[in-house]
């Protein structure tokens, strides 16, 4: 799954590639992709006429901002977006398509169909579900140690359940997360309200430098993801932990470990991570 570097690097492919297009059509080819409205033909006739002034984000989300309305979507598993010409071929596993005043289409392509898209009006996105619900990210003003250390002081979860949960800190997702804690030296099943201030801090520094690293390499390309320009990130090649089951860890040489935690597979160090 796409988690919060992909999506803006895609965010950023899509603000070069759609800014300033203007929508004559909307086709829908797998409806339950549309949670609001209700019916995808209301989704279809609001789009058409409506120009994309920007691409906004929160957390995995992309907001496409237009002149009436904000479109909300959710890229899930294998979900993406790609700009082509009118008379490309449409590949079986397109389910959306949004064709431009200029001959060009951006195509939903979901092999999964996993993917989500609402539609509300202009500026009232970020009162409802699903933004609504989400929590700060890590290197917003709101993610304040203040706030960081109230939430974990609160629960008795894993850390990793956690870091996980978007209703507290959004866009950590499970590779992030993994890595974060082996920057920070801290077990993924220790207990987030045993945490002291200092190692606090620290996964407030790790949650915020790694995602922005990762940013900077374009993303973790572990599975099918590429940005909207159908390029590939390299952040995977940095992966401390993640996917490196049985592996020599970069620090210390013990062999990295996989285990379940939060229903999660989850990478680290029993040496470097020791669950103190």
């Amino acid at each position: 799954m796409p988690e919060l570097p992909e999506v803006e690097v895609v965010r950023r492919s899509l603000v070069e590639l759609v800014a300033g297009k203007k929508i004559i059509d909307v086709n829908v080819g797998w409806p339950k992709i549309i949670k609001r409205p209700e019916q995808y033909e209301q989704f279809q006739d609001a789009l058409k006429g409506q120009t994309i002034h920007d691409v906004d984000r929160k957390g995995k989300f992309l907001v496409f901002l237009l002149d009436d309305y904000s479109l909300v979507s959710h890229l899930r598993m294998e979900g993406n977006y790609r700009l082509q010409k009118t008379e490309d071929p449409v590949d079986k596993h397109t389910h959306v398509i949004f064709r431009f005043s200029d001959g060009k289409e951006l195509r939903y392509r979901d092999v999964r169909k996993f993917g989500t898209m609402h539609l509300f009006s202009k500026g009232s996105e970020w009162t409802v579900p699903p933004l609504s619900n989400l929590g700060p990210e890590p290197f917003s003003d709101e993610f304040t140690f203040e706030y960081f250390k109230g939430k974990l002081m609160k629960t008795e979860r894993s850390i990793k359940g956690v870091l996980l949960d978007q209703t507290v800190i959004t866009g950590l997702g499970n590779i992030y997360v993994d890595e974060v804690l082996f920057r920070s030296r801290i077990h993924p099943l220790r207990i987030a309200n045993t945490l002291t201030d200092q190692e606090i801090l620290e996964l407030r520094e790790q949650a915020s430098t790694t995602l922005k690293e990762s940013i900077d390499a374009g993303g973790s390309s572990v599975n099918t993801y590429m940005n909207s320009h159908g390029l590939s990130g390299t952040y995977q090649n940095e992966l401390k932990v993640y996917g490196r089951k049985d592996q020599e860890c970069y620090r210390c040489g013990a062999a990295v470990q996989k285990i379940k935690v939060a229903g999660r597979g989850t990478h680290f160090c029993p040496t470097c991570q020791a669950n103190t």
